[in-house]
């Protein structure tokens, strides 16, 4: 059960679950590029280095593994990096490139996301660092984190004497 209503941004997290929070992101409700400005409002650096921002990624667990997806429209694989780091990070990062500018071309608008983005997640204790699998199928990236098997403790049955 989510602890924080769907009207604060839909985030489906526990307060008191700290794997259940992705690490903060400063430039999440940035409001470049606004769809209702137009691109010749922007110097050319600020529409270069637009930061790819609306980057959504689901985080669910199964029995058998933590599953995360992510939407990289337009992306291809040797555009995203996935990386675990040695504290049991994921770090899911790559970027856009923005359109070349012809000198003949006239930009009504710009709003297609570009630049660079980068999400991270805190492992939990029961994933297998060593077995991740990443997969990017129609620009959706599936990263696969199997769990450890949970031994079940062994039940012997005791015979009543009397």
């Amino acid at each position: 059960m989510s602890l924080i209503p769907s009207w604060f941004g839909g985030r489906r997290s526990n307060v008191f679950d700290p794997f259940s929070l992705d690490l903060w992101d400063p430039f999440k409700d940035s409001p470049f590029p606004s769809s209702s400005l137009c691109a010749s409002n922007f110097p050319q650096t600020v529409r270069e280095n637009t930061t790819f921002v609306n980057t959504r990624i689901d985080w669910k667990e199964t029995p058998e593994a933590h599953v995360f997806k992510a939407d990289l429209p337009g992306l291809k694989k040797e555009e995203v990096k996935v990386e675990i780091e040695d504290d049991r990070v994921l770090q899911i990062s790559g970027e856009r490139n923005v359109e070349k500018e012809d000198k003949n071309d006239t930009w009504h608008r710009v709003e297609r996301s570009s630049g660079k983005f980068m999400r991270r997640f805190r492992l939990p204790e029961n994933a297998k660092m060593d077995q991740v699998k990443a997969s990017m199928e129609n620009g959706v990236l599936t990263v696969t984190v199997p769990k450890v098997e949970e031994k079940k403790p062994e039940v012997k049955a005791i015979e009543i004497s009397g």
